[in-house]
């Protein structure tokens, strides 16, 4: 009997394992599935409309009208309608754009750095400052903020990736690049690859979330963005929502900012600071991650832009505070 029940329990915890396994993988694999479906959605149209373009010799003129402001970011003219499809979609959609544009323009990892770092500021703005606007804060003032962020971001990131030599090695691409002149069918086998290797990134991504929540990094980082928020103008009870916002996206932290101020918990200053805060960084863990499988260093599209994001708050914060004392003593 001491032996049979030792073998019983083994045997028991092997088949609650293998359950649990099976159920990670089944969720995993489920996850992936949508994520990738909602993917294809935005990418494959990107792609299509790019290659059109890039057919009737589009894609120049585009670049001519956006080469003043990339160029300012060091960064080439094409490159514009990358950022400018992330602005009016999604990442995804810019990832399909470049998919089709990158890989023959012969980037450096500090180009996908600074493209990828504007791309993670501004992105998806009709729908994200709808969202902001619901949740009680003006359109315009946080669109102005996420797009002057941008572009004094890009300029600093590209300033300093040139003056120190940061990342100057050619950045490592994961699409496959085909040869200037392609029949149709070449084209297609190509961006094929490309989709089927997004999505491969994505279920890898979605794995290295639920491993970081496992180990309890996520958990950490809420902590430590909790301690800090006292200094951009929010108090305990903005820290939660904003925290959120900033780890998993605008869409999460306004839908929870929405629900607290319908319960009075928030004021009005606590949630335009902390949209504005989780508007300039946001989606710190699966979009970086993203990022750096299209080859952008870590140092620029995480640290820095969370250092940026930060400061930027904490100026703002202390102008107010300023022009408010001000105009409290002029009346």
């Amino acid at each position: 009997m001491r032996l049979i029940f030792p073998l019983v329990l083994s045997a028991m915890t092997q088949q609650t394992l293998a359950a649990q396994s099976s159920e990670f993988i089944k969720d995993l694999g489920k996850d992936s599935l949508a994520t990738s479906i909602e993917l294809l959605k935005v990418t494959v149209p990107a792609i299509i409309v790019t290659q059109i373009l890039e057919e009737f010799g589009l894609i120049v003129y585009i670049g001519n009208i956006l080469e003043p402001i990339m160029g300012s970011m060091g960064l080439v003219g094409e490159l514009g309608l990358v950022w400018a499809t992330a602005i009016l979609t999604t990442p995804y959609g810019a990832i399909g754009v470049y998919a089709a544009l990158g890989p023959s323009l012969n980037l450096t990892g500090a180009d996908m750095t600074v493209l990828c770092s504007i791309i993670l500021i501004a992105h998806s703005l009709p729908v994200e400052l709808s969202i902001t606007k619901k949740a009680g804060a003006g359109m315009i003032p946080l669109g102005l903020i996420r797009l002057l962020g941008v572009f004094v971001y890009g300029v600093m990131l590209n300033k300093i990736c040139t003056y120190f030599a940061l990342w100057q090695d050619p950045a490592i691409m994961l699409f496959r690049a085909g040869p200037k002149k392609q029949t149709l069918m070449q084209w297609t086998g190509g961006q094929c690859i490309n989709i089927l290797v997004i999505c491969t990134v994505i279920f890898f991504i979605l794995l290295a979330m639920r491993f970081l929540k496992a180990v309890g990094v996520i958990k950490l980082l809420e902590y430590l963005l909790k301690t800090l928020l006292p200094l951009f103008g929010m108090s305990h009870r903005a820290a939660p929502v904003t925290v959120v916002g900033m780890i998993l996206g605008v869409a999460y932290g306004g839908a929870l900012i929405i629900k607290e101020t319908t319960a009075g918990k928030m004021d009005s200053r606590e949630v335009f600071n902390s949209l504005a805060l989780m508007s300039l960084s946001h989606g710190l863990i699966e979009d970086t991650l993203v990022m750096m499988a299209l080859g952008a260093k870590l140092g620029g599209i995480l640290w820095g832009r969370l250092l940026f994001s930060l400061l930027v708050m904490y100026l703002l914060v202390r102008v107010v505070d300023y022009l408010s004392s001000r105009s409290g003593v002029n009346n």
